[in-house]
This record gives structure tokens, sequence and C-alpha cells, in this order.
């Protein structure tokens, strides 16, 4: 399951089971119920006083590979109240007052995809992995949040491109498309992404989650809109 790991002002918001090692319950680092609630736990738990910054990063061959679908499959009529939930936790990062980089170790697809888009600053390994929108491929439209998220993270033809035609991109196509920041072999992932939000710790508190508010508030709005049961409606 997620864990936190703390070096000086950097907390680590791991996705999986070890710095190496995933999950044998969650080896994908799936949005599953229990994972959802680990990790709102945890960033309940992640000091917000200044300085501070958060580096949110998985484990083995994953960062995230997105939504539960075994859940999906099993509770067709709770889907709404789960992508919900999956929006609540965009938010929460869009808007966490500490600085944020995603450190994308693996695989980010879909959901997970998205949730690197909502930190700060992305790093993103360079040796193996990619960064996908596989939505168009398996017939699962975006909700309006998402394709919110995703108009406004990214650069307009790299939406139109990733969102309809499922492409996937390796780090280096990732910051030619304007997806990630930086690329980084995987000795040097964690360090080049702590780097960075050290940098940046200054800034945490409060004035910081109300500046990101401002910033993203069409946004937000989209993401708190509950999901209807057409999903895009």
């Amino acid at each position: 399951m997620p864990y936190v790991t703390t070096a000086d002002v950097v907390h680590t918001l791991h996705l999986g089971a070890g710095e190496t090692e995933a999950s044998e319950a969650n080896p994908e680092n799936r949005f599953t119920m229990d994972w959802l609630d680990t990790v709102n736990n945890l960033l309940d738990e992640v000091p917000t006083s200044t300085p501070g910054a958060l580096v949110i990063t998985g484990a083995g061959k994953f960062f995230s590979n997105g939504l539960d679908v075994d859940y999906i499959g099993a509770n067709a009529d709770k889907l709404p109240a789960y992508l919900d939930r999956v929006h609540a936790l965009y938010v929460r990062v869009l808007t966490f007052p500490l600085p944020t980089v995603a450190a994308i170790n693996g695989h980010a697809f879909g959901a997970g995809a998205m949730l690197a888009l909502c930190a700060d600053h992305r790093v993103m390994r360079t040796e193996r992995g990619f960064w996908s929108l596989p939505e168009v491929l398996l017939g699962m439209p975006f909700t309006a949040g998402m394709a919110s998220l995703l108009r406004t993270r990214l650069p307009d033809a790299t939406a139109i491109e990733a969102m309809t035609t499922g492409r996937r991109y390796g780090a280096l196509e990732a910051v030619d498309s304007g997806i990630v920041e930086q690329a980084a072999a995987i000795d040097d992932l964690l360090t080049e992404a702590s780097s960075v939000a050290a940098g940046r710790a200054a800034v945490a508190g409060p004035t910081l989650a109300v500046i990101k508010q401002g910033l993203r508030a069409p946004l937000l709005t989209d993401l708190e809109r509950p999901t209807p049961a057409s999903l895009i409606g």
C-alpha cells in the first residue's frame, strides 16, 4: 500500500509498496477504494508548514495504471460516485498547499496519467514506461472534469492527439509534447524530482493553496461537479 517518507523538507508519497517493489495486492497502483482511502489519509498527515514540498512517485513497473476496472465491472451502478472520488483526489493534488512534483517512474496510463498532470512539475523516467490516455481505444469516454483537466494541463495539440489516438509517449516525447518538464534516468529520477521540490519549498503554505485555487478555478469547478449517470453530461 502507499506510504510517505521524509528527507529534510521534502515529503515523498509512494503510490506503491516500496521504492523498487510493487505491492502484490495492487502491483499497478490502480485507484482501488482502499488505495484512495490510504492516499487521502497520507495526504492528511503530510505537514503543510513552510518550508516543505511533496514528491509523488510509484513503484516497480507502474506510476499508476489508473482506474480499478475490476471494481467498475462489479459495481456499474456506483461508477459516478467512484469517479467523484477520483476527481476529488485530483482537486486535492491540484490545490495542495505544498509545491508538488510527480516523479513518473513507470507507466502512467489513464487516470494515473491524469494524476501526474495534477502536480506542479513532472519528471519522467527515460528507460522504461509510457504516459498514455488509452480511453479511446477502450471505448471509455472522458468525464467532463477529466476532459477539462486535460484541456487545461496540456498544450492543445497534445491534448487532441493524446485523447483521440491513445498514443503512448516515452519520456523524451513527453518533454517535446509538453506533458512533462524533465526526463531523467531512473537512478536520478527521485534526486531530480526532490531537487525541484526542495527549490520551491519556501513558498509552501496557505497562500500557495489560495493561489492554486484561483489559478485553476474553472477546472476545479468542473472536477467538483457531481458526475452524472451519463458520465459526460
